[in-house]
């Protein structure tokens, strides 16, 4: 099978047996309401009830947990963007702090200046801190 998210996974193993969402959902003791959530990727069953749901659809375990080892992959690349848009903030917010003292030694920047200057480190700073806690 081709990278695909769970959902489409499921939804497509739930028509290729030519099952509705309500007989899927009757066959794994859950709602309709719920096997639909899983297509949307909106949640996933319990991970007890894999192993059913792979017998269900004749597949195995395995097939049906790639996915969701892609999905970490996934993540795992986001999280590397993530640490150098970080990495980038606190540089921009470095790079204006020195700006400002090395111009202020040098009489050649205006106080406006030095504090916009400032604040766009500041922001910058607030910025890789809120994504930090976010992460963290």
């Amino acid at each position: 099978m081709k990278k695909q998210t769970f959902g489409t996974m499921i939804a497509a193993l739930r028509k290729e047996q030519g099952m509705t969402q309500l007989e899927l959902a009757e066959k794994m003791g859950v709602t309709d309401k719920a096997v639909s959530k899983w297509e949307r990727d909106l949640s996933f069953p319990d991970v007890k009830s894999i192993p059913k749901l792979a017998e269900i659809f004749n597949v195995s375990v395995d097939e049906l947990i790639q996915v969701h080892t892609h999905m970490k992959e996934n993540t795992n690349d986001n999280c590397k963007v993530s640490g150098i848009v970080n990495i980038a903030l606190k540089g921009i917010a470095l790079a204006m702090g020195i700006a400002v003292v090395v111009l202020s030694f040098m009489n050649e920047l205006e106080i406006r200046n030095a504090i916009s200057m400032l604040g766009t480190g500041l922001i910058c700073l607030a910025i890789a801190q809120l994504s930090q806690n976010e992460r963290g």
